[in-house]
């Protein structure tokens, strides 16, 4: 089967990082894959697909990705394939009106568990449109999808759950990278872009609480970046935030860390939150969606946007040697059941029932 994954871009995130694992995984079980970006920058991720041998097609380099000539080119380039795999918003807007144009079976997969048009009259409605001209709607958690059939208000059979996987032996056999954090220093790390859905903020606000043995290492870029090394400066705490930019050894800063975190104020289902507890860290994260599902009954959740219930969650567990053991064990164990060939079995049944 020939299979066209198309996606905004290849920067550091959760959407992002399901294609770069799936593309070359799906080849490896006998179909033809190929890459379509909307904005074609080079970044780890697709430095990783072209490495393993996956071609990639750039619409541009930067610029908007609501391009409307992207509509065109998806034209062109739909024809040549038997099913196009969407992630998010431009690309499933476009692929949905390139559909109209051409003959190809779609699919797409619904990242979050919320997003800010569903309050919108106009958008929502559009939404809704835009859902209806796919096959299956993949949803990453069981949140997502109880929030998607709730605002489309449908119970069809083609909105369905598949659960984000990652490469556990990777993080779990990963070395700490020699220098990465002080002698005597405890290393909090965050794996996100600076995206206004992320909550870097809570965390550059409990370093002025915390002890200075505490620094925080935030991994990823995006918008938000600018602003959130402002709020260090004001705050007095930048010298002990490291604002390390992309990364392509994820696996080797996660086995740096002291703990794992994931701020945010919703989430689909975070696989950066799995990668951290693959590593054997204990992992704190936000109260919200998308978080909660992944993180109960094994990692530490905190407030949202409460940076002293994260201080005292903290604070408790790197004053208790045994209760720090435990929880990054329980996470451990839970990361397990995330494993990214579960994940990748479920889309291929769902690819050949499309086909089929």
């Amino acid at each position: 089967m020939k299979i066209l994954q198309v996606i905004t871009s290849m920067e550091v995130g959760g959407a992002e990082a399901l294609v770069a694992q799936i593309a070359p995984m799906m080849r490896d079980r006998g179909h033809e894959v190929e890459v379509a970006l909307f904005d074609g920058k080079d970044t780890v991720l697709t430095r990783r697909l072209e490495e393993a041998g996956i071609r990639i097609h750039r619409f541009s380099r930067g610029g908007s990705v609501y391009n409307p000539m992207h509509i065109l080119r998806l034209v062109r380039l739909m024809r040549r394939f038997d099913l196009v795999h969407t992630h998010n918003t431009s690309p499933q807007y476009f692929a949905a009106a390139a559909g109209l144009l051409c003959s190809v079976v779609l699919c797409t997969t619904e990242h979050t568990t919320s997003n800010r048009r569903r309050g919108s009259r106009w958008y929502a409605r559009l939404d809704r449109w835009m859902y209806g001209r796919y096959g299956r709607v993949i949803c990453i958690s069981r949140k997502a999808e109880e929030n998607l059939r709730a605002f489309i208000g449908s119970d069809s059979e083609r909105i369905l759950t598949i659960n984000n996987g990652i490469d556990l032996k990777r993080f779990a056999s990963a070395r700490p990278i020699p220098g990465f954090k002080p002698d005597g220093y405890r290393a909090i790390v965050m794996v996100a872009g600076f995206r206004w859905e992320k909550d870097q903020d809570t965390l550059i606000r409990a370093l002025r609480i915390l002890p200075e043995r505490f620094m925080l290492y935030l991994v990823g870029a995006g918008e938000r970046m600018v602003e959130c090394r402002k709020l260090a400066e004001e705050l007095g705490v930048y010298p002990r935030v490291r604002f390390t930019g992309l990364s392509d050894n994820v696996p080797g800063i996660l086995a740096s860390a002291d703990y794992a975190v994931m701020s945010s104020h919703f989430e689909g289902l975070s696989l950066s939150s799995v990668e951290g507890m693959a590593a054997g860290k204990p992992m704190l994260a936000s109260d919200v969606d998308g978080l909660r599902e992944v993180v109960r009954g094994a990692g530490v959740l905190f407030e949202h946007g409460n940076h002293i219930d994260f201080v005292d969650k903290i604070m408790a567990l790197d004053a208790d040697p045994a209760e720090y053991a435990r929880v990054a064990e329980a996470c451990r164990a839970r990361a397990a059941k995330f494993d990214i060939n579960r994940m990748v079995d479920a889309y291929d049944r769902i690819y050949r029932q499309l086909h089929d």
